[in-house]
């Protein structure tokens, strides 16, 4: 057991996890699928449907509250749709509606990404960087041929679906005999074929491996098929992969696109398939479908055919012998108006009683890119190993297929400890942390080269407070962007990636660097450009010096080149992103030891605290605020200090008197120890109630309301091996009380304490409505929020917290692979697919934290002569 206190489990939701699986009437397990992960049934139905928040949504006094707000919005998405025909960074009219449909995407990190249902659809694209487009292409399947002393006994599209298009296929599958499984970045999908005693498992494997910055850069995604003949004569077992050149958008139609075959053999290992090359005149790419070719097996394709009408000839070809005509030569450019597709077929023979096994690759390439604005080209990261010329789909597709069975002993090895501690983690647990980490591939995400002539700090140096004009970090493992979340399109959001970034600096920490380089480049510069602000109705600079900026921008525009995409708030006066970043920076160190990021993140942290400081408007060590001035629910003003803003404030501090100790800096030390013991006494005094900390100080009818994220400055703290002794900046039996006042209110207290903790909740019991996201859930808040309690030993507590959103996001709400920023008790959501989620992984960083402290406390407490035997067993 990983706990000195034995956890035992009794789960309320393990009931939902087996409705999900209700339907299924087959016996059949499928081949190596795990235990642990999100399991459903094709033929599951969710039976709650909900709707996405919208300007409608908005209560009549927060309305007239915010009319100001609401004209100015509205004459800027005029603008932006109707004059400018983008789309805006954040859709208040257009939110996406929820469909229940989606399973793990597809692909490595940063190359562009395409999502599976969880039915086997082709069903979310993101090609182009960081936009989105959500279109199911009816042709992409697999087909399944089973044969018998030379005749078809068994012809099936591997699809639920009936569509009113290709009418000459066999489509609906019964659903009942088939499920998919989840375990990201794995998934597999286990299809009993009725009346057959077949069963076929599809594994999906995308190259998403942590601490690996090569093969995880990779736009690719093998499938492997294992066949079991559970009858007593032998078969003869087809796989046919169908794929439309383009990706269900209307430039599927531009004309100019062409297919053709292709053959690739080196290093004893040769593949083949179709390369479908699409043309758009911005962003051209090529797909790519590929299979092995081994001994006894037999790979065929079908270079070109039209996806409508009924398209009995491809059914026709495959079920006459269980192979395709493989044409040779290139399809002819497509006219304008029509679309093209390939196909690819591979078969085998399965002996009685036996399993055999195929192998399938998709890969596309699109070495380089351009954003919105057209200004420069990027080149994506996998093209420093498979070059820019955009005909690397072959090789890329030979390389995974020669090589994804390293993947998946990586996978395994980064993956076991957790699946296998069956004592203290909860299944639950297993599936959410694994599953969540979706987002930092198919959240828009970029992985870039750093351009030659590019300069992340505007030309300010080292000797004046600013950096390298090329990092070694970014020069050496590239530029990271992911987005606020698929509906809310800003890059690297900086008080979102704070609850995020766990998940980076834990797996890929060289990309949570390269990201906070970003970041502290654009701190010390300035964009003095005036622009309307919202919110205010004012107008102010765009970015102003020594403020982290909200984000670095928009993929309709230009990222990196202008920050701040979002024009809600002047967020020179969001008090929390200067503290947030210097809390990342310790932490970042805290878990890499990198020296150097230190030295060069010092300056910068000093010059971010130096502008915080105009805010202590008293003197009393403790900043203030005013209006908007930090993470709070938007309608929800803030005066005074606040247990959210003024918590991250004493960290900060904390933090900086730690590293001026490591930079060697004895001033600075005793200067900011001094603001602490000043700021701690003045936080206590103002804010502290005798049980929690108090929403803010303005002493008006609500500022007594439960915050549940009010302990996130000690929650940082902790997760950086601080918050006690010399660096504590929280006694630790207010944390304690604080933590068990969420617990009871927030959490239990809420929607019978199984859907997470609501932001706001009265001392009463009954959620603060007050303004527009008080009374919602916010999903990685309250991951952040478990692992504060796990931090603090109050490890059922914490589960029982975290497990409340995972059952209702994957379970209840059928929001799989899609996990909202938010989620109200009843009726709304907002937000669909949100990076803040990722912050499950700080839970993990708890409970491994957890299991090191009890290990060293096990080690103290050993008596001289269990040491000294412990001595001589390492020795021998």
């Amino acid at each position: 057991c990983r706990y000195s206190k034995f956890v035992r489990w009794e789960p309320w939701g393990e009931k939902s996890s087996a409705d999900l699986m209700s339907r299924y009437v087959s016996k059949e397990m499928g081949y190596g699928v795990p235990k642990e992960g999100w399991r459903i049934c094709l033929a599951h139905e969710f039976k709650e449907k909900r709707k996405p928040f919208q300007a409608k949504d908005v209560s009549l006094s927060n309305f007239l509250e915010h009319i100001g707000l609401g004209i100015r919005y509205l004459k800027w998405w005029y603008k932006k749709t109707q004059v400018e025909k983008k789309a805006p960074f954040i859709d208040m009219f257009r939110a996406q509606p929820l469909r229940q449909i989606y399973g793990a995407p597809l692909g490595g990190i940063g190359g562009g990404t395409i999502t599976r249902g969880w039915k086997g659809e082709f069903c979310r694209w993101q090609l182009n960087p960081g936009m989105y487009h959500y279109k199911t292409v009816t042709a992409n399947q697999f087909t399944v041929c089973l044969r018998r002393g030379g005749q078809t006994v068994y012809q099936q599209v591997l699809s639920v679906e009936r569509p009113p298009t290709l009418q000459g296929w066999n489509w609906g599958y019964c659903g009942e005999y088939a499920f998919y499984h989840a375990l990201y970045p794995r998934a597999w999908t286990v299809y009993h074929l009725p009346g057959q005693n077949v069963t076929l498992t599809c594994r999906q494997i995308s190259p998403v491996i942590p601490h690996d910055y090569q093969d995880s850069s990779l736009p690719v995604a093998v499938f492997v098929w294992d066949i079991e003949n559970k009858n007593d004569f032998a078969l003869d077992v087809s796989i046919m992969f169908t794929m439309v050149n383009g990706s269900g958008h209307k430039d599927d139609k531009s004309g100019g696109h062409w297919n053709e075959p292709f053959h690739l053999e080196k290093e004893g290992e040769a593949v083949s398939g179709v390369l479908l090359h699409h043309c758009p005149p911005v962003n051209p790419y090529t797909l790519c479908i590929a299979a092995r070719e081994q001994p006894d097996r037999e790979v065929s394709h079908q270079t070109a055919f039209s996806p409508k009408g009924t398209c009995s000839g491809l059914w026709s070809d495959l079920i006459t012998d269980g192979r395709l005509d493989s044409p040779t030569g290139s399809s002819p450019p497509t006219p304008k108006g029509e679309k093209v597709a390939a196909a690819l077929a591979v078969g085998c023979s399965v002996p009685a009683q036996s399993h055999n096994r195929l192998e399938f690759c998709l890969a596309w390439d699109m070495p380089t890119i351009t954003f919105g604005s057209r200004e420069r080209e990027h080149i994506r990261r996998y093209t420093r190993y498979f070059g820019t010329k955009g005909d690397a789909s072959p090789s890329i597709s030979h390389y995974a297929l020669t090589h994804y069975t390293q993947w998946e002993k990586s996978i395994e090895e980064w993956q076991r400890p957790i699946l296998q501690d069956r004592y203290s983690l909860p299944s639950w647990y297993k599936s959410a942390l694994f599953n969540e980490l979706y987002f930092v591939v198919d959240g828009g995400t970029v992985w870039t080269e750093l351009p030659e002539d590019a300069d992340v700090s505007g030309g300010v140096r080292s000797e004046d407070g600013g950096l390298p004009a090329q990092p070694a970090v970014i020069k050496e493992f590239g530029r990271f962007a992911y987005l606020e979340g698929q509906e809310y399109r800003m890059y690297n959001t900086y008080d979102v990636h704070f609850y995020a970034s766990f998940a980076l600096i834990m797996l890929w920490p060289k990309l949570a660097l390269s990201v906070q380089y970003d970041i502290a480049g654009s701190v010390v510069q300035q964009d003095p450009t005036e622009r309307l602000h919202l919110m205010s109705g004012q107008y102010s600079p765009v970015k102003a010096k020594n403020v982290v900026p909200h984000d670095i921008g928009d993929p309709d525009d230009e990222p990196w080149q202008r920050v701040n995409a979002y024009l809600i708030h002047d967020t020179a006066d969001w008090k929390d992103l200067n503290l947030k970043f210097v809390l990342q920076v310790y932490r970042d160190f805290h878990l890499t030891q990198d020296n150097q990021y230190l030295q060069d993140m010092w300056p910068v942290c000093q010059a971010v605290m130096e502008s915080e400081m105009k805010f202590d408007l008293d003197g009393d060590g403790l900043i203030e605020n005013s209006g908007y001035a930090d993470q709070t629910y938007d309608g929800w003003t803030v005066t005074g200090p606040s247990a959210y803003c003024g918590g991250l404030w004493l960290a900060s501090l904390c933090v900086m008197c730690k590293m001026a100790k490591l930079v060697a800096n004895e001033e600075t030390y005793q200067r900011y120890r001094d603001i602490l013991g000043r700021g701690s006494a003045a936080f206590d005094k103002l804010l502290w109630n005798g049980k929690y900390y108090n929403y803010d100080s303005s002493g008006r009818d609500l500022s007594n309301s439960v915050m549940s994220d009010q302990c996130a400055g000690h929650w940082f703290l902790r997760a950086s091996g601080l918050g006690e002794g010399d660096y504590q900046a929280f006694p630790k039996e207010k944390i304690q009380s604080a933590l068990k006042s969420v617990f009871d209110l927030n959490v239990m207290s809420f929607a019978g304490g199984q859907m997470g903790a609501v932001n706001g909740m009265r001392p009463e019991g009954v959620p603060d409505r007050s303004s527009v996201q008080s009374d919602e859930v916010w999903i990685g808040v309250v991951y952040g929020l478990a692992a504060t309690m796990i931090h603090e030993g109050m490890l059922e507590e914490g589960m029982r917290t975290a497990e409340g959103c995972y059952r209702t996001v994957w379970e209840r709400l059928g929001m799989a692979f899609q996990t909202p920023e938010a989620y109200c008790e009843k009726s709304i959501y907002r937000s669909l697919a949100y990076m803040r989620p990722l912050s499950i992984w700080a839970m993990q960083l708890a409970l491994n934290t957890s299991q090191k402290d009890q290990t060293t406390s096990a080690q103290t407490g050993a008596t001289d002569g269990e040491q000294g035997r412990d001595l001589r067993e390492n020795q021998s």
